[in-house]
């Protein structure tokens, strides 16, 4: 039966939500399911949602939303997949009338039993939470094919104040280190592997009894279909010396972090439950540029968490001044139903928090374009990802580059291939990109 439907999938939220659509992808090609990405030939349409922010809730709803358009044509389901169901299917599935089948994080493999009940009973279904987590290495990537998202665990156990994720994806999970390695290994030539977790630092220690982190690095690097390794989300408080050892001496690994650090002040870190303190952080990026001095540290922040006084904000921006930091995100804090920061006192006025953030990205686009500028006159190594053909050149990204949170290469060359590596001379910068041109090029 399912060979003769086409299948459309919509991915919304985070690349660690990406990577489960992948698994979610090869399960569908699994059975044979046809899949398109055309909304008006599709018959059964999944969305797989994120819940992270009330922002994130509403672009799920919208999107099923004005999907159900399409059940006037050729559409026939609505399946509602990821964090929104997990924790909100109560409140959802009395209401979204236009789903007819939900599903948890954990649930996909259950994706076929909901369908043929829907389509057996002509009834709207709910499976959240009648899945078992299977861990699943078959993947589809929605990526370019020279890069690639590896989650090597699932869930969070720091309980940061003003976040759900706990208590929508649950517990920290770490997947089998011979699975993720089988996982890379399957993922074909990739010039990039992009190592992500809500807490990529913490890995194995629920699973292991102590951190394998470092292990799982070394055994991603022996594999010969991986070139470079790229760290996301590594927490300050578990950056280990070892660590920071790897990464200085193992080639693989790119010299970057993203480190999330969330405020600078000590009384609203302890407030929302973080680890840190703005010396230990400064003390902490001192100890990587001295053993990594080429190292480039991302980092987010949250400002207007509630009682956030005016100096304390401009703690954090006297912070990113004398940090420098290659690049950072800024939000508004959000007020999120059923966490511990939501029952404060003192909630700041949304215009206040806006005018906060805003102040920070100018303060930190002064300091990224400074850094930036160090580089012109100089010769850096340039992934390509593709062509910008709006202005007619290639495009790619530097060391310091993640895909879509950080600036880009834009440059000239007789020709390039995506995802290889190139040999770029950096001619100009603006704020957040640079501009250049391979030795060879005559233009």
């Amino acid at each position: 039966m399912w060979s003769k439907k086409k299948f459309g999938v919509i991915s919304l939220g985070c690349d660690k939500n990406r990577v489960d659509t992948e698994k979610l992808l090869a399960l569908l090609k699994s059975r044979g399911c046809q899949l398109t990405d055309d909304l008006s030939k599709t018959q059964i349409l999944i969305v797989n949602t994120c819940a992270f922010l009330q922002s994130a809730r509403e672009e799920g709803i919208e999107t099923i939303l004005d999907c159900a358009q399409y059940k006037q044509g050729a559409l026939e389901k609505i399946v509602v997949t990821g964090c929104l169901p997990q924790k909100f299917v109560r409140e959802l599935f009395p209401a979204l009338e236009e789903a007819d089948v939900f599903l948890g994080i954990s649930d996909y493999e259950k994706i076929f039993e909901a369908l043929d009940a829907t389509y057996r009973d002509e009834k709207r279904q709910n499976f959240v939470g009648q899945g078992n987590d299977g861990f699943s290495k078959d993947r589809v990537l929605t990526t370019p094919l020279h890069y690639a998202y590896l989650k090597i665990a699932d869930g969070c156990y720091n309980h940061c104040t003003y976040c759900l994720i706990p208590k929508i994806r649950g517990k920290y999970r770490s997947y089998p280190m011979e699975s993720l390695v089988q996982e890379a290994e399957g993922l074909g030539d990739v010039s990039e592997l992009i190592v992500v977790a809500q807490d990529s630092t913490r890995y194995g220690e629920d699973l292991y009894g102590e951190n394998k982190f470092v292990d799982l690095l070394r055994r991603l690097s022996a594999l010969d279909n991986i070139q470079r390794i790229r760290l996301l989300y590594c927490y300050p408080d578990v950056i280990s010396d070892a660590l920071i050892e790897e990464i200085a001496t193992n080639d693989k690994i790119v010299k970057y972090l993203d480190i999330p650090l969330q405020h600078a002040s000590d009384r609203v870190l302890k407030l929302m439950n973080r680890k840190g303190t703005r010396e230990g952080y400064l003390q902490l990026f001192k100890k990587l540029k001295e053993r990594i001095p080429s190292v480039a540290i991302r980092s987010t922040f949250i400002s207007g968490f509630p009682t956030e006084t005016e100096e304390e904000f401009l703690e954090m921006q006297a912070f990113l001044e004398e940090a420098k930091l290659f690049n950072c995100g800024f939000f508004a804090y959000s007020k999120e139903e059923g966490t511990a920061a939501a029952r404060m006192k003192g909630q700041i006025h949304h215009a206040t928090k806006l005018r906060r953030v805003k102040s920070l990205y100018r303060t930190q686009e002064k300091i990224s374009k400074e850094i930036l500028e160090g580089f012109v006159g100089k010769t850096i190594e340039v992934l390509c990802d593709g062509i910008d053909y709006d202005n007619d050149r290639f495009v790619g990204r530097a060391y310091f580059n993640a895909p879509d949170i950080d600036g880009k290469v834009y440059f000239n060359a007789k020709n390039a291939v995506q995802g290889e590596y190139y040999a770029i001379k950096i001619v100009a910068t603006d704020s957040y990109d640079l501009y250049g041109q391979t030795e060879d090029y005559e233009g």
